[in-house]
């Protein structure tokens, strides 16, 4: 049996794939033999600190034997490699088209980690400043 586990946005095989790995919103796993799966909501996600420590714990006590993500930050990426846990990349698609790209063979495994803390900002584009500057340079 191959368990692989898909960072995603939703818990449906036609959720988005989650870029992020620690602060996903869920973890699909999903049996390749039988094309059975369950979704789990990540708890890391609102955690301050340790979210991709926490993740890929979750990750390796789940029996899952290949990650694909997005991103890994440099805390989990050692996590889920001591834990045997292969780390493959995927940039964007469903759930589910995912999962056929890694059958077919077209997904790259991550040799080295991301950068710290990818995706904190959530992707809502809301800047923080003061917004006193009225034009030119």
């Amino acid at each position: 049996m191959t368990r692989i586990c898909v960072t995603s946005q939703g818990a449906e095989l036609d959720a988005l794939m989650d870029y992020r790995f620690g602060r996903c919103m869920y973890f699909i796993f999903v049996d390749l033999e039988s094309g059975e799966f369950d979704a789990v909501s990540n708890d890391a996600l609102s955690s301050a600190h340790g979210a991709g420590v926490r993740a890929a714990q979750k990750i390796a006590s789940s029996g899952a034997e290949v990650v694909i993500t997005g991103s890994v930050g440099p805390n989990a990426y050692p996590a889920l490699q001591n834990a045997g846990i292969r780390i493959m990349k995927a940039d964007s698609g469903t759930v589910r088209s995912v999962i056929e790209s890694y059958k077919e063979g077209l997904l790259s495994e991550v040799a080295s980690p991301g950068p710290a803390h990818m995706g904190l900002g959530r992707g809502m584009g809301r800047g923080r400043g003061s917004g006193g500057r009225r034009g030119g340079y």
